[in-house]
């Protein structure tokens, strides 16, 4: 088996996709509450990167991991040059827009105002719909944009739907389905296939 590396975002998403990898070949070894960021399993044959979410497909991108688990969300985002090989069937939710009730997304004589942390997802979103938009990049609380009046409304993932509604908004319209992904570098997946493929069959019996 080639030694692989594997970037894992750092978080809920990235710990459950560690213990798929559970009673394998390639559990992970690491010591209680550490906060190294490099870790491998006991033979030393696969090593783990954790890094930030929006940083793993960028990790694997340029070739410094072979593989990735990562949200769909980022991927969509980032828009990086990486082969998406497995739905890690964990992490559902999906993008949304929302807002106030009976809010109009269609303003033919004017600007519609959305804020969202995914700035470059809402513009290939509404780049086709004839309309035009103006977007608020936020880094947290968006739902918080719209009742101050910073915009009409807001683009962001939706798990429950618990935090709209108690924010008296409501889902307009949903967008893409998002899950956690395994991602590859496409050099590795080439060089490295048999590798990457005995990975993809452990992730896909455990998920």
């Amino acid at each position: 088996m080639n030694k692989v590396t594997i970037a894992i975002a750092k978080g809920r998403l990235g710990e459950e996709g560690l213990r798929l990898f559970k009673d394998s070949d390639m559990e992970i070894v690491r010591e209680e509450n550490s906060r190294k960021l490099v870790f491998s399993d006991s033979k030393g044959l696969t090593q783990y990167i954790f890094v930030k979410p929006s940083d793993v497909v960028t990790y694997v991108e340029k070739g410094v991991a072979d593989l990735g688990i990562v949200g769909k969300d980022i991927m969509l985002e980032e828009d990086k040059d990486v082969y998406e090989i497995l739905d890690l069937d964990y992490g559902k939710c999906r993008f949304a827009i929302a807002g106030f009730k009976n809010e109009c997304i269609k303003k033919k004589d004017g600007v519609l105002r959305i804020a969202s942390k995914y700035p470059n997802y809402v513009q290939s979103i509404f780049e086709n719909r004839n309309q035009r938009i103006e977007i608020i990049k936020l880094n947290g609380s968006v739902e918080l944009a719209p009742l101050i009046d910073l915009s009409d409304v807001i683009v962001d993932i939706v798990e429950t739907g618990n935090t709209l509604r108690d924010n008296g908004l409501e889902i307009l319209e949903e967008l893409d389905y998002i899950s956690a992904r395994l991602i590859a570098n496409k050099a590795s997946y080439r060089f490295k296939y048999n590798t990457i493929k005995k990975i993809e069959k452990i992730l896909d019996v455990k998920r």
